[in-house]
């Protein structure tokens, strides 16, 4: 699923126009991407939370050229499905 799909998702179950299904799409995106940056966690019960994890620097490798590379650290966002999507999926 798309961004359009999930739009016209949210603007069918929500009885709401398409317009107004963007702008709440953007909005929770928004919210979530602001939280992260903050360092914070978001957490929808029953669906998941979405938290900022930290990957260590490392070493790897040019996969074209073998060459040894040095990969710096970094931020990165993470997803922890929570009770209520695993029981939902399963």
């Amino acid at each position: 699923m798309n961004k359009t799909e999930m739009i016209d998702h949210i603007a069918r179950q929500a009885d709401i126009s398409k317009a107004a299904a963007g702008r709440a799409l953007d909005a929770l995106v928004g919210a979530i991407r602001t939280t992260l940056k903050k360092g914070g966690t978001v957490t929808l019960v029953g669906f998941g939370t979405f938290a900022v994890g930290k990957r260590v620097a490392r070493s790897g490798r040019n996969p074209r050229t073998g060459e040894a590379i040095k990969i710096r650290a970094a931020k990165v966002p993470k997803f922890r499905p929570g009770k209520g999507l695993k029981d939902a999926i399963n």
